[in-house]
């Protein structure tokens, strides 16, 4: 399954671009207008390229919509994995003041369970698009759509579990001995749910199992159809 967005960025740089040649004071010919434009496209783009670099960087470009559709959803899981690839920038740049190597060690290790657990969110968002949560008799002319519907849903929350694991390893080693009394308070919220996995309180695997067992209990509810049933 596809997950990459429909970049927005060429919008702004259209727009900048405009606005570089409104402002011109002199008059170009059409070959030059089209080499300049062309020549402003290029530096635009290399410039933004060279800027998003980094994981921090990545992670802003996350966002949740009022109301998020599949698109939106796909937009945020291709920046969030950009985000897992990418290198760490300078520790002064960090979302988190960091002071020495301690704090820089922990920072990345609740940064990493972090993005794991907001791909894990954002997978659960997709699979609902498609999820059927009831398979009623009138739903059987519509059984071989709602069947591979719920093929997607399936697939999305299976990837949950994925990220689940790699939460769970990102959140063991931030809860090493050595963090015990190292709390990085501008993120205190990745802290919260460093803890909350630690105590058990939020745990995916149990809450995807359990939407996973209720999925292929109406998979084989669509399945068990005939032209008698409705």
């Amino acid at each position: 399954m596809e997950c990459a967005p429909e970049y927005t960025d060429i919008t702004r740089v259209n727009t900048l671009l405009r606005k570089k040649l409104n402002t011109t004071k002199f008059s170009l010919s059409g070959k030059k207008a089209v080499a300049v434009f062309f020549l402003l496209l290029f530096c635009a783009a290399s410039v933004f390229s060279y800027f998003v670099t980094y994981k921090e960087q990545y992670y802003r470009l996350f966002h949740i919509h009022y109301q998020q559709y599949p698109d939106d959803v796909m937009e945020n899981i291709y920046w969030l994995e950009k985000a897992v690839e990418a290198d760490f920038c300078n520790p002064q740049y960090a979302l988190a003041k960091i002071t020495d190597e301690k704090d820089w060690e922990k920072y990345r290790y609740l940064f990493m369970m972090h993005i794991n657990l907001k791909l894990i969110e954002q997978h659960l968002r997709l699979g609902r698009t498609w999820d059927k949560q009831v398979a009623y008799f009138y739903d059987a002319p519509w059984k071989e759509e709602y069947l591979r519907d719920l093929e997607k849903t399936e697939s999305c929350y299976q990837a949950g579990l994925y990220y689940w694991q790699e939460a769970l390893l990102w959140a063991e080693k931030a809860n090493a001995g050595s963090f015990q009394f190292l709390y990085l308070t501008d993120i205190q919220n990745w802290e919260d749910e460093r803890e909350r996995i630690a105590t058990g309180e939020l745990d995916y695997e149990k809450i995807i199992n359990r939407e996973l067992a209720r999925v292929r209990s109406v998979k084989e509810s669509f399945l068990a159809m005939d032209d008698e049933t409705y």
